[in-house]
């Protein structure tokens, strides 16, 4: 088995959900007894959470890009972010380095277009909701996705960032996430995808009224295609 790299911490409760997906995923393909080789490491998110000027990436850029060479250097032969908001960060992080960095948008991409979906929701962070560089490669797949309603995007922002990376998971919150997905049913979205990592805490993935698309399961699933020498 390859090892793979997670640059985590962002927060660390998606980096549990990320090493729990990927162990289970190769136990499953490998059998009980096996276990994924993995480095980890998990960054201090206080200074990369709800960052807006452009210094603040900047710096974002460098820090991921120094964890990326740490962990290419500790023998990682391809890498992962765990964070769907610090892609918009990927060119910059992929450029340090000598190894691949699997993005989670192109895999959420490659398996809803291959699943036939033409219309779509895309719900996370406010930066992952409105700007381009999550969206452009959903699009780049023919896929259509409904323009982002403030009044939804304020909420998801407010849940995500004051309850969710603090690991709370209230029933009010399930409720609106509830109400959400039902409007952008009536929308006309054939799925949702759930671009933020800790989503799956107030959304029920396997019953929902809309199909829905875990980034986070999916990204788990390539890198342990990856790690098995089939991606």
């Amino acid at each position: 088995m390859r090892k793979i790299g997670l640059i985590g911490g962002m927060s660390w409760l998606s980096t549990r959900t990320y090493y729990e997906h990927i162990n289970k995923l190769v136990q499953a393909r490998a059998g009980q007894r096996r276990s994924a080789p993995l480095l980890i490491e998990s960054l201090d998110y206080e200074g990369l959470s709800r960052l807006s000027g452009g210094d603040e990436w900047a710096h974002a850029a460098e820090v991921l890009s120094a964890s990326a060479q740490r962990l290419e250097t500790a023998g990682a032969t391809a890498l992962l972010i765990g964070a769907n908001s610090m892609h918009k960060v990927y060119d910059q992080v992929a450029a340090s380095v000598g190894v691949p960095i699997i993005h989670i948008a192109e895999c959420v991409a490659a398996r809803m277009a291959a699943d036939g979906v033409k219309k779509a929701a895309l719900i996370g962070t406010r930066n992952v909701m409105t700007e381009s560089f999550y969206r452009q490669k959903l699009i780049a797949r023919d896929i259509e996705l409904l323009p982002p309603e403030m009044q939804f995007v304020d909420t998801l922002d407010r849940i995500i960032y004051d309850e969710l990376l603090l690991g709370k998971a209230t029933r009010q919150s399930e409720r609106e996430l509830k109400t959400i997905l039902t409007n952008l049913d009536q929308d006309g979205a054939e799925a949702v995808v759930l671009g933020c990592t800790e989503l799956e805490m107030v959304v029920d993935v396997d019953a929902s009224v809309l199909p829905v698309y875990d980034c986070t399961r999916i990204h788990a699933e390539a890198a342990v295609d990856w790690i098995m020498g089939e991606g």
